[in-house]
């Protein structure tokens, strides 16, 4: 992975996974620079620093982009919002729970992608999925059809630390979209704006999203309800194959990164095995899990597990993951595909240090591993009725 912190792997990271996601080296080389030397004290140390800097280059943008939009440059506004807000989202993801200003941040990071959505995205709009007396936020990117059909439709979820934004800024919903599939990026409780604005907190069931997603997408009239998917990185790797055992509305299930024992990951990590993926890491999963302590998350951590789940996967089943990542070993991804037993399509795809895409969720090489699964999830959907069947 190329490492513009030598020895913080955290920060460095978010720095690739910036790159891959729509960000101009320039522009994060001048966000990073002023913080190299805060980088070497620790992931933990200068976070709040971290952000000034990316909000300073995220700024500067903004000027940028309203002074396109008043001379009447709607793309080049738009474009220049889009990173702004790309910069901002990947900044806050590296802030400590409590920080102050992080939900003002956010939201101007929301503020943000909504302009470029109306100047140079109008394909994209914000939407909410019914669930439990509330709604889950969400983006729907709508794929256009020559023949006018209803479109095929992926559900992607994100992970413990990352957002719907991250889904968006990746490109993977254009590159959908282009094939002719089209993308509902969700914020599930724990993430976003879910926990942010309406203290949604993680849970094991994750079969009880699935189930709101796929109903949300049975009222619209552009989605074919035959051929609805689910995809999700990072912790997602947990969140997917669990719900995909359930709702069995589900016409494939991707795990963007195998995370088959998420719960044995957590007691790995107080021995300091394995690298985290944010800063302030216990007080995150705290927040996202909805615990006090450290010792009552673990005990219930130990549920978030796939063993007893997979096997009654019944759709097409797609496995990803990175040889070197260094948070969640591979054997997970081997563990994943093993036990999946029922799936009538189930395939392993590992990544190799020579290809790129070998970190975490591939971040490392986000387009290669994008495509690969694009590719997948096209074929799937375009086979015959009686391919793939049980």
């Amino acid at each position: 992975m190329f490492e513009y912190f030598p020895d913080n792997y955290i920060w460095s990271l978010g720095v690739a996974a910036t790159l891959n996601s729509g960000g101009c080296i320039d522009e994060v080389d001048r966000a990073c620079r002023p913080i190299r030397e805060l980088a070497r004290q620790g992931s933990d140390v200068g976070t709040r620093e971290f952000m000034a800097s990316w909000q300073a280059v995220a700024g500067q943008l903004e000027s940028q982009a309203d002074e396109a939009a008043a001379a009447g440059h709607p793309r080049t506004a738009g474009q220049r919002y889009f990173r702004a807000a790309a910069y901002l989202c990947q900044a806050e993801r590296m802030q400590s729970a409590k920080d102050p200003d992080r939900r003002q941040v956010y939201q101007h990071c929301l503020d943000l992608l909504e302009r470029s959505f109306e100047l140079v995205d109008p394909a994209t709009s914000r939407v909410a999925v019914p669930f439990e007396g509330t709604t889950l936020p969400a983006y729907f990117t709508r794929a256009s059809r020559p023949d006018g059909t209803p479109a095929p439709t992926v559900i992607m979820w994100n992970g413990l630390d990352s957002t719907k934004e991250h889904m968006y800024t990746s490109g993977w919903p254009a590159e959908m979209a282009a094939r002719g599939i089209s993308t509902l990026m969700v914020d599930c409780p724990g993430s976003g704006e879910a926990l942010r604005f309406q203290d949604l907190k993680a849970r094991v069931t994750t079969e009880d999203w699935a189930t709101a997603c796929v109903d949300y997408l049975e009222t619209r009239e552009d989605v074919d309800n035959a051929r609805v998917g689910l995809v999700g990185w990072s912790l997602g790797g947990f969140y997917v194959p669990r719900a995909a055992a359930f709702e069995k509305r589900l016409a494939l299930a991707v795990a963007w990164g195998a995370n088959h024992n998420w719960g044995e990951v957590q007691k790995a990590r107080l021995e300091r095995e394995g690298e985290n993926p944010v800063p302030h890491y216990w007080e995150h999963v705290l927040w996202v899990w909805g615990h006090d302590d450290v010792p009552s998350f673990i005990e219930a951590a130990a549920a978030v597990h796939l063993d007893g789940v997979v096997e009654r996967i019944t759709c097409p089943f797609l496995v990803t993951h990175g040889s070197n990542d260094r948070q969640i070993d591979v054997k997970y991804a081997h563990r994943s595909y093993e036990q999946a037993v029922g799936s009538p399509r189930r395939e392993l795809r590992v990544f190799t240090p020579d290809e790129g895409a070998t970190e975490h969720i591939g971040l490392d090489h986000l387009p290669h591993v994008g495509s690969y699964i694009a590719d997948w999830i096209e074929d799937v959907f375009t086979a015959p009725a009686t391919e793939g069947t049980p």
